[in-house]
């Protein structure tokens, strides 16, 4: 049985707890418990949140965890130098240890991260670079995996770092079976962007809402003006005005944004050739789709394909 421990302190922020549950569905969905979870801080007891409710911990194992997953807080505080020192030695006693979000924070303050790929929120990328500049920050990542050391991006990445641990432990199928049953609309893979090209386009109406959730579910068939607009039933002219007056954004724009996205998806999670997810995605050819990638990310679909081999590789 693999053992967890899951490390708070003093102010720690509570949606770190969701891995958690990923563990614990693990257990109920799997032949036998293949996870035992503890919730562990320094000296055990209650220990506070950053939302003013507390939790009961028991004190860290001497004996160390197979996974020891350090959460953060929202003010990116260290723990006690007596705690970053634990951590420290942890790699000498675990077989992996991770953070989610700004518990990154700690684990490059232990010396864990220097010389190392890594990543947390991206709201404290500027400052954990400064601070750290030993590391190599990947600010747009849902997760990170260097050797033995994991680092996942905000809170809720954490629930991704946690289902491929448990692909890596007990395969994919048992992870997907645990996505499907949190209702986890799409696994996501540790290269996918930390942003999300329907989130920033912050549709407001009920209206374009439902045309960008059929965009997204139809990168590969028509969607002009007139076929979106049908779905958001609205008149071609009506359509493209309100799309402009709530996102910024002309349609097609926004309908380049999403298959971009969707294309890198592919090329970080994938080995299909680039004709075949430029067809996949609705570019129709390679040339359409690096014309959308130079603009989107100032690099060819080759270079970020080399990119993800790569990282796989160092895997």
């Amino acid at each position: 049985m693999h053992t967890v421990g899951l490390l708070v302190y003093p102010n720690f922020q509570s949606l770190g707890l969701a891995v958690a549950t990923v563990f614990e569905y693990a257990n109920l969905m799997h032949d036998e418990p293949a996870y035992e979870l503890q919730l562990v801080s320094e000296h055990g007891g209650a220990v506070m949140s950053s939302q003013g409710f507390s939790v009961n911990t028991i004190p860290l194992g001497d004996q160390g965890y197979d996974t020891l997953i350090v959460t953060g807080d929202n003010e990116c505080r260290l723990p006690s130098a007596s705690l970053i020192n634990y951590v420290k030695d942890a790699p000498n006693h675990s077989r992996r240890v991770a953070s989610v979000c700004t518990g990154a924070f700690v684990l490059a303050e232990a010396g864990l991260l220097d010389g190392k790929r890594a990543t947390t929120h991206w709201y404290h990328a500027r400052s954990f670079e400064s601070k750290y500049p030993k590391v190599e920050l990947e600010e747009d990542r849902i997760y990170v995996i260097d050797g033995q050391i994991w680092t996942s991006a905000g809170m809720s990445a954490g629930v991704d770092l946690a289902l491929a641990i448990i692909e890596k432990d007990l395969g994919i199928e048992v992870a997907r079976m645990i996505a499907r049953k949190l209702v986890i609309y799409q696994r996501r893979g540790g290269g996918q962007s930390q942003f999300s090209a329907l989130l920033e386009l912050d549709a407001k109406s009920d209206r374009v809402q439902m045309a960008l959730a059929y965009a997204k579910e139809n990168l590969g068939g028509d969607l002009s003006v007139e076929m979106l607009a049908e779905a958001a039933r609205l008149s071609p002219r009506q359509f493209s005005r309100v799309f402009r007056e709530e996102t910024g954004q002309s349609p097609a724009k926004a309908i380049e944004r999403l298959r971009v996205e969707a294309a890198r998806l592919m090329m970080e999670t994938t080995r299909h050739p680039i004709e075949v997810i430029a067809r996949e995605t609705g570019f129709g050819d390679r040339e359409r789709m690096r014309q959308a990638f130079l603009r989107a990310f100032g690099q060819p679909p080759q270079a970020i394909q080399r990119a993800a081999a790569a990282a796989e590789l160092a895997i």
